[in-house]
């Protein structure tokens, strides 16, 4: 459930919310540079950095790069094809999928292999798109109730969706889904008036994570589709169930601005069905169905993984606030997951 697909009838109006304070639109602007930030630059290295890159491994890197550039897409699938990778995408995945394995290669072979060790820092990424109440015009004071929260488990080693969590969630303000949120997620009265209320689904939640020994014996953390699922709902719900917002999910990587930033494309090209599109895969499931929704954010998320890509923290929640994670902090796991504690 993102508010910037609203236009494609997702679920939300813009027109009808807040407006974005100061620091949220400083992190969309930031998100709309980020697409070309020069540490993700595959080019031959300026030279205020020539002392981080002098091994002559990275010209070689550069060269391979200039020639991926000028093959056609024929050519780089043909190429793919040879080396036993994936040949579905447009052409620019193509060329990063290509780049991203010489790349890899060329360290390897220098044993200079610490920029491609991070891809497996966490072991486990949990994957949540939640379900929220809605209107088809919501007024600018609506709030939101999470209804959906599913869980989806990445293995980073094994590259598969090793389990799954999904839990209905009972309403406590808008009691009576309307009409237009019923269509859209698929969630019926009935379901959640059968429902758990929020705290104790977090607490269902707190305990599963806890029996796959996250954030004890296994490094991980939270992916979402965007910025609103942890900036947003889960925010807006723990005000409304008078608890704490949990730490373990103070920080997440906002797959959105991963995707963009790994493939070099602009905010409009990062809607879940256009980076599943741009992977060369179809949506699998029914769209807005939480569950369904998370499996499909896992598949862009694996590719990514197989591709290259670094996944790590980008987002954070401080002191109620969006924020941004530099790409050069500390790369570090989720807390141990806890249930918190009630607000006073």
């Amino acid at each position: 459930m993102k508010m910037e697909d609203q236009k494609e009838n997702i679920k939300y109006q813009n027109e009808n919310q807040p407006k974005p304070n100061v620091q949220e639109k400083r992190e969309t602007a930031a998100q709309d540079k980020q697409c070309c930030t020069p540490d993700e630059k595959e080019e031959a290295p300026s030279a205020s950095s020539k002392s981080e890159f002098s091994d002559p491994v990275y010209k070689e890197i550069a060269l391979a790069n200039g020639h991926i550039n000028r093959m056609s897409k024929i050519e780089l699938s043909a190429k793919l094809a040879d080396l036993k990778l994936e040949t579905r995408g447009v052409k620019d995945v193509l060329k990063k999928r290509l780049k991203s394995y010489y790349k890899r290669q060329k360290l390897m072979q220098t044993v200079q292999t610490e920029s491609s060790s991070n891809d497996t820092y966490y072991k486990y990424i949990c994957v949540v798109d939640f379900e929220a109440t809605c209107e088809e015009s919501n007024p600018p004071d609506y709030l939101h109730e999470i209804i959906e929260f599913p869980v989806v488990l990445i293995n980073t080693h094994t590259m598969e969706i090793e389990d799954s969590f999904q839990e209905y969630v009972k309403p406590e303000i808008n009691s009576q889904l309307s009409d237009f949120c019923v269509l859209l997620t698929g969630i019926t009265q009935e379901t959640v008036d059968k429902a758990d209320t929020f705290p104790n689904v977090l607490q269902k939640v707190v305990d599963w994570l806890k029996e796959k020994e996250l954030g004890t014996k296994h490094k991980y953390a939270v992916l979402t589709d965007g910025s609103w699922d942890m900036g947003k709902f889960l925010n807006i719900q723990c005000h409304i169930s008078r608890i704490r917002y949990p730490q373990f999910a103070k920080k997440w990587i906002n797959i959105r601005k991963a995707y963009g930033n790994f493939y070099k494309v602009p905010r409009t090209q990062t809607k879940l069905t256009t980076m599943l599109g741009n992977l060369g895969m179809k949506y699998d499931g029914r769209p807005h169905c939480g569950l369904d929704d998370s499996r499909n954010i896992a598949r862009i998320a694996m590719r990514m993984l197989k591709d290259g890509c670094v996944l790590r923290v980008n987002e954070r929640m401080h002191a109620g606030q969006l924020m941004s994670v530099s790409s050069k902090a500390p790369v570090e796991g989720a807390p141990p997951p806890h249930c918190p504690h009630s607000r006073n």
